[in-house]
């Protein structure tokens, strides 16, 4: 007879809850000892996660692997061993006049065992970002890959059984089912990045044990060209942040608003930009492929859909060449597109961008507040005037201006998302909070003056209580 998928997950959290009672709040020499081994994991096997990766997608760019998964992953690291110190130092606060000389500060706790549920489109990065802020607050962690990238996801669970210990951090691999088996365990936080819908269901699954969750999921992620800006310097740049892994992003610019007199201008330019970076795509390594063939057909539907509706295609396609065999997706731009059109109502995460004309930049901003809030907003513009005003008027996970998907690329901002795109934030100090209990502890001195508030009560006391309330 099969064991029930969640007999050996109970075991693994029960190992990892044992472990967490033995050492409840690591020193710090302990936690920096664990962020090195975690670093020596991505440092020490650059070439075969590049090579995975690459399996797991048909192509990924080799390069796009280095700066977009192992660069990020080895700053994030080597911020956190330089700070985790003062992270970990008790934050004094004042204390009440009429509790002196007693004392209050915040003690950092950890919180115990945490689960990571990894996605498929970044899953080195995704995988050991999390994992860092968990460490550092002096955590166990469990880590669910996708089952899209199933050599990616054997390779982490082959490297961690070799460079931590048991109790430390556990790999977990598997379809859907043990992803919800997964999700229903009862960490002391859970932390998901995926699809908005699947979030959903990971949130309901928490609850079951009032597990607090940090959710980084997705949206439409929008792009303003401002009047202010060079259109064909806004096209390169935000084509770039598109065709990196070919738009397998989830900040990757979901749609670009641009003024209605530069729409044709955008849309050459753009084709120029492309150009330029991906002279060929088929056989092209630097271009990445799409991750498998249900996301190809997703895509190919979004296309159809959208032309079928009215739309204009331009296919960005330099070399003329039959892309099938490759699996890739050539970057195409759309042009008359409503909101009747699925590629306005759902996250594209491949090559497609509508362009999208408008005539105030009162009027793009009203057209991203009509939507969900998303996880990424781009305003390529050199009026600070208008950059404040788009930044004050739309609420988003997190902003770029004058280029894309940096923000996230910072150790010191946090990272994270807003209404349908998420709620919570990891990277840098704010993982550590998020992954820690901030908490409180009131010291009392050897003067008690609480004696005075004590029954039994009366005329004292309703002297004190009236110079209280005065």
């Amino acid at each position: 007879m099969t064991p029930p998928v969640s007999q050996p997950l109970d075991t693994d959290f029960a190992r990892h809850r044992e472990a967490f009672v033995r050492s409840p709040f690591p020193a710090a020499g302990d936690r920096i000892d664990l962020l090195g081994r975690l670093e020596a994991l991505v440092k020490e096997n650059a070439g075969a996660w590049a090579d995975a990766i690459s399996r797991d997608f048909g192509n990924r760019s080799r390069h796009e692997t280095q700066l977009l998964e192992l660069f990020p992953s080895l700053e994030g690291i080597r911020h956190a061993r330089r700070h985790l110190r003062r992270w970990m130092r008790p934050e004094r606060r004042s204390t009440s006049l009429w509790f002196l000389p007693g004392s209050s500060r915040i003690v950092p706790q950890p919180l115990g065992v945490v689960g990571i549920v990894v996605p498929w489109n970044y899953p080195l990065y995704l995988a050991v970002g999390p994992l860092v802020a968990a460490l550092a607050a002096g955590n166990r962690a469990m880590v669910k890959m996708s089952e899209t990238t199933p050599a990616t996801g054997a390779l982490l669970a082959d490297l961690a059984a070799r460079y931590f210990e048991g109790g430390e951090i556990s790999v977990v691999n598997g379809g859907p089912d043990v992803a919800q088996a997964f999700c229903r365990l009862p960490f002391d936080h859970l932390l998901f990045t995926g699809s908005t819908g699947i979030g959903r269901h990971v949130m309901r699954s928490a609850a079951e044990n009032l597990t607090p969750v940090t959710l980084e999921l997705g949206g439409k992620s929008p792009a303003i060209v401002g009047r202010g800006f060079p259109v064909g310097e806004a096209a390169g740049r935000v084509m770039y942040g598109k065709c990196l892994n070919a738009g397998q992003t989830c900040v990757a610019p979901d749609y670009v608003l641009v003024p209605r007199e530069s729409e044709q201008a955008f849309v050459e330019s753009a084709r120029l930009a492309v150009a330029a970076l991906y002279p060929t795509l088929a056989r092209n390594d630097d271009y990445t492929s799409i991750v498998d063939e249900r996301h190809r057909q997703r895509l190919a539907s979004l296309l159809v859909d959208a032309e079928r509706k009215g739309a204009r295609a331009t296919e960005i396609n330099p070399a003329g060449e039959d892309l099938a065999a490759a699996g890739k997706r050539a970057p195409t731009l759309l042009t008359g597109v409503d909101d009747s059109m699925d590629v306005m109502r759902e996250e594209i995460f491949g090559p497609l961008l509508p362009v999208i004309p408008y005539d105030r930049l009162e009027d793009a901003i009203a057209f991203v507040n009509a939507r969900p809030r998303p996880l990424a907003l781009y305003v390529f513009e050199n009026d600070r005037g208008a950059v404040d005003q788009v930044i004050r008027n739309t609420v988003s996970g997190g902003v770029t201006v004058n280029e894309t998907i940096l923000h996230i690329a910072q150790d010191d901002l946090p990272f994270g998302g807003v209404g349908a795109s998420g709620m919570g934030h990891y990277h840098g100090r704010e993982g550590f909070d998020t992954f820690s209990k901030r908490k409180p502890v009131f010291r009392q001195s050897g003067v008690n003056g609480l004696k005075l508030f004590r029954a039994p009560y009366g005329g004292r006391f309703d002297r004190l209580v009236r110079l209280l309330l005065r």
